[in-house]
């Protein structure tokens, strides 16, 4: 019974270390999702379309077409360009601007107004890997509305 006593101590030593050894591995912690910075700078955004409370789709209007085929690029050091496309609105081709996220980052601080009667600063109402979503309140000939332009990738 003595010499049996080790063999089954080794034996029981042995499959113990087996089973710790087979222990799975924890899988590694999920990336932490994209910071509104990481997301507003991650490329060029291009207009998508444009709405107005009062008057539905506005996307089409003469007086957007120079607008509607610029991009804008926001970087994340809080500056950022506007590049005009084909039809073009104003000179130089490239205009500088300057971009701060305000009031718990909803609402984004242009360095311009980005339409008649409007303010630099925008509601955020959507921003993701693909889609920024702008709304502000704007006063056209004495008529407030609210406008919402979602710019793309």
């Amino acid at each position: 019974m003595k010499k049996q006593f080790p063999s089954l101590l080794s034996f029981i030593s042995i499959a113990f270390l087996v089973i710790l050894g087979c222990k799975k591995d924890d899988a590694p912690a999920p990336a932490p999702p994209p910071t509104k910075t990481q997301l507003i700078s991650q490329s060029s955004w291009k207009f998508d379309h444009a709405s107005a409370s009062i008057v539905g789709d506005i996307s089409n209007r003469p007086e957007l077409a120079c607008y509607i085929d610029n991009t804008m690029t926001f970087s994340s050091n809080l500056s950022g360009t506007i590049t005009e496309g084909t039809v073009i609105c104003s000179t130089p081709a490239t205009s500088p601007f300057t971009w701060s996220f305000q009031s718990s980052e909803t609402i984004l601080h242009l360095s311009f107004t980005l339409f008649a009667g409007g303010s630099p600063d925008f509601t955020i109402t959507t921003l993701t890997a693909t889609n920024l979503g702008l709304s502000q309140q704007i006063t056209l000939s004495g008529i407030q509305t609210t406008v919402e332009v979602t710019f793309k990738h």
